[in-house]
């Protein structure tokens, strides 16, 4: 499977918008970490720590998946596994403490399917993180360019909670980029980002919106993140699954 999109090296250069999210992500991070979409990397890196055990980056682009291992390698890096392939190309009884979505599920053409498998792979009391671009009244001809099926509004998100899992929050973030998103639908009129508007909105916007959108009780933004817990009953079957499972086949292993 081939990614059709071109903007994972420009967003990249955003690494106050990465410092921003992860900072709200990473309590949520057990020690068994699942990441689907892992794509270059650029989310593995911002929130990998020192206390996860495993860490597995899946990511269905064989050459996406490449490169992020050669990376690995150059870092020296023991504890990351990087998967080729899909949920369905894992072990059926894995389990993890944490399942990311970092800018994915938009590319997911079912994605309540997506979210009720990914729920499965989790443990008891495990949590499953989604941040994905907001408003579909900003979709445009580079959403569509870069394989995006939708934007979510909160409503939206929040129907997808799976069934197992209880809502800890969806939030928006990035108020004063939401506020730029709109000058450029409305005016503008510009398609794909470039590497300085990408540059000059990290630097300058971010830092406003990290001010901003807890004061506004983070009702707006550009982006959503929600945070779900697993919430399987005591004794269920579910509990213990997946501890002593295989390991999946890893690029480069």
């Amino acid at each position: 499977m081939s990614y059709i999109g071109n903007e994972l090296a420009s967003f990249a250069l955003a690494t106050t918008w990465r410092s921003y999210w992860s900072k709200a992500v990473r309590p949520y991070l057990g020690r068994t970490v699942l990441e689907v979409g892992a794509g270059i990397g650029s989310a593995t890196w911002s929130l990998k720590g020192e206390h996860q055990e495993r860490w597995i980056a899946l990511e269905p682009d064989s050459g996406l998946a490449g490169q992020l291992q050669q990376d690995a390698r150059r870092r020296n890096v023991s504890n990351l596994e990087v998967v080729c392939g899909t949920l369905d190309d894992l072990p059926e009884h894995e389990r993890f403490d944490s399942t990311l979505y970092i800018d994915v599920i938009e590319h997911i053409r079912d994605d309540s399917a997506e979210i009720e498998k990914a729920a499965k792979r989790l443990k008891p009391g495990g949590f499953l993180i989604v941040l994905v671009p907001a408003h579909q009244f900003l979709f445009s001809e580079f959403d569509a360019a870069i394989g995006h099926y939708r934007r979510y509004d909160r409503a939206a998100l929040r129907n997808l909670r799976p069934k197992s899992c209880e809502e800890v929050f969806v939030r928006y973030l990035d108020s004063v980029g939401l506020l730029a998103s709109l000058g450029n639908r409305m005016l503008l009129h510009s398609g794909a980002p470039s590497s300085a508007q990408i540059r000059f909105w990290d630097r300058n916007m971010v830092p406003v919106s990290r001010v901003l959108d807890p004061l506004l009780g983070h009702a707006v933004g550009k982006s959503l993140l929600a945070v779900w817990r697993r919430t399987a009953p005591e004794g269920s079957q579910e509990q213990g699954k997946g501890l002593h499972a295989p390991p999946p086949k890893v690029i480069g292993a």
